[in-house]
Parts: C-alpha cells; structure tokens; sequence
C-alpha cells in the first residue's frame, strides 16, 4: 500500500509548488506538531496526522515537526509522498531535507517564533502575532511556507541557513535562558523566606511589565534598578546575598551587573528609566 502512495505521489512531484494548498501533513506529535495541527485545522486547512513515528501521511505539503537530529530519517520516510516537504527548526539548514528534495520534492522552513511548553495556552497555540522564519529551495516554495504563517496569522521574514545559528541564539537567549534567568530569581526569593511558588506569583507581573517595557521602548530606555542608577552600595549587597545563600549564582550575577553596566553606559544623556511598577 506504501508503495502505491508513493508511486501515486511521484506523478505529481511536477506540479508547482506555487499551487494552492488545501491539505497539509504534519509528521510528528510532539508540543509543536500537535498544536500546529490544531491551528491549521482551525485556518481552515484539512490536516493529516499529526502523525507518529513510522506513520505515513500525505498531504499538498508534508510539515515535519521532529527533533532537529531526526530531520533527515523523517524526510527520507516520507520521501516521494509530496511535491512539497518542509521542517520547523530554527537552527536546522534546508539540506537536512535533502533525502525529500533528491526524490523531487520543494522543501522549505517553516519556523515559529513562539514557544510550546505543556501549558493550555501552547496546546491551542499562540501562533497569531508571532513571527515566523521561512525559507525555501525555489521562489515557490517560499510562498508556499510564507502563506502558511500568514494564514496562521504569524510574521512571516526570510532567513538563510547562513544566518541560522545567530538568530536562534536570539531565540534561546529571548525564552530558554528567560526561562533558567527567572529560576534563579526563584532561588534567591527562597532565600528571602519567599516559597518557590508564591516568588512565581509575586515576580511574573514584574517581569511582564519589563518584557512590556523593553518591547516598547528598547533595552536602553527600559532599564532601571540599581546597576543603571550607579548604585554601588546595593548591587554590593545584593553580590553578599547571592553568595552567601547560592555561591553558583555569583559567576551568572558578576557577568549580568558587567552587562547590564554596559547596557546603562549607553543610554542617552540625560534619559530616565523607564518605571515598570518596580524600584528595583
């Protein structure tokens, strides 16, 4: 049966890919794959899958949403099944999908600005607002990818596989490193006496406000707190704290005060920080 798919599929590996898409596969049922299946769905497309590992589903275009290391074994699975194939990693070039392309398919990237954490909010998606980098082997494949984000809603901007690893080193330093920055905050409220769940509560507005701050008015504008008022005393203070109750925080806190300094350095003249509900 397989094998009828795919010599069915290959008759139409000649259409272009610039041909309107009504049916899109999603391989891999993971975070992202299942929330982009829903929101595809909910765009209006049919969707096959999202579908598992040694499944086969077929579509306009197959959209594979695994791990970065298993890019090619999936591009090579579902070889010959579309005239269109295309990956949702960031950091991954185009040429991982080179088993697809050899057997005639486009392939493109399609990749979502946004994070998947298993919250409600990621399962239904957040993918309207968000940007989206795409890319593609032929000028059609580009629409192809760059009509889907705007379908969904997102942002779509061009990206080359040369200028991958630097944009999602932004990625990673915009949300993971977001993400192991606040649990640290986390540590330091426990040595306050503040519980790890109640510091979660008691910091998150203080950190949308920033986020909020920094979006609407640069990393210049929006600092405030100690290091930017050249507040010595206390930014020594908080390094006593930090040392005394978590000694592995000291290297991540000396080498934030160092950048955040450089940061405060090249504010305008005359500027005052941005108030984010906070006089930290």
């Amino acid at each position: 049966m397989r094998e009828l798919e795919r010599n069915a599929a290959h008759k139409q590996l000649a259409e272009p890919a610039t041909r309107g898409l009504s049916r899109i596969a999603i391989v891999g049922a993971g975070r992202l794959g299942s929330a982009l299946a829903h929101a595809l769905r909910r765009a209006g497309y049919e969707v096959d899958g999202p579908a598992g590992r040694g499944e086969s589903p077929t579509g306009d275009a197959v959209v594979l949403c695994v791990p970065d290391a298993e890019i090619p074994a999936a591009a090579g699975a579902i070889a010959g099944l579309s005239a269109l194939v295309g990956h949702t990693s960031g950091a991954t070039p185009l040429s991982a999908l080179d088993p697809a392309r050899r057997a005639g398919a486009e392939v493109f990237g399609l990749h979502p600005l946004q994070t998947f954490a298993p919250t409600r909010a990621a399962k239904s998606g957040r993918f309207a607002g968000s940007g989206c980098a795409v890319a593609g082997s032929s000028a059609g494949a580009r629409r192809a990818a760059t009509s889907i984000a705007e379908r969904l809603g997102m942002l779509p901007f061009e990206l080359s596989d040369d200028d991958r690893p630097a944009y999602h080193a932004a990625a990673s330093i915009a949300s993971n490193f977001l993400v192991t920055l606040q649990t640290a905050a986390e540590t330091m409220a426990a040595a306050a006496g503040i519980p790890r769940s109640d510091a979660r509560t008691l910091l998150a507005p203080l950190v949308r406000a920033t986020v909020d701050n920094w979006s609407e008015l640069g990393g210049e504008r929006a600092l405030t707190g100690p290091v930017a008022r050249g507040d010595h005393a206390t930014v020594a203070a908080q390094r006593e704290a930090v040392e005394r109750a978590e000694p592995d925080l000291l290297a991540l806190f000396d080498a934030l005060v160092d950048r955040t300094r450089l940061l405060a350095a090249q504010r305008p003249a005359g500027r005052t920080p941005a108030f984010n509900g906070s006089s930290s």
